[in-house]
């Protein structure tokens, strides 16, 4: 499967943004996807992660209650709402995919687990 991330940009403290992330190829609906980041100097870091029936999502402490994530496997997307946007937030998201387990329970938060990647998108929160 290929992905591409888009919707980053410039926004101030305080703001919300939509990220997209399309896929081609293989059946999307296959597959786990989810989100990372990573901010300059720094580690790739687990924002959250959606099983591959939408079923169970999961998130980085740091981001539940500003972020949600969605997908849309009809439209072989996957989305990343953020609002109460912090410069913290400032980073390259990723939008990332690995095949999905049978029942689509259990979300992963490493992105060793992740075989697929897109080329990021970047974020930057003003204060």
């Amino acid at each position: 499967v290929q992905l591409q991330a888009s919707g980053g940009g410039l926004v101030q403290d305080g703001g919300s943004l939509r990220l997209s992330c399309a896929a081609s190829g293989d059946t999307f609906s296959r597959y786990d996807v989810g989100w990372f980041r990573q901010a300059p100097g720094k580690e790739r870091e687990f924002v959250g992660a959606i099983t591959w029936n939408g079923g169970n999502t999961y998130y980085a402490d740091s981001m539940k209650g500003r972020f949600t994530i969605s997908r849309d496997n009809a439209m072989k997307s996957l989305y990343l709402q953020m609002d109460s946007l912090m410069p913290e937030d400032t980073a390259v998201y990723y939008c990332a995919a690995r095949r999905g387990d049978f029942y689509g329970r259990r979300v992963y938060a490493e992105y060793q687990r992740y075989n697929y990647w897109g080329q990021g998108t970047e974020v930057t929160v003003s204060s």
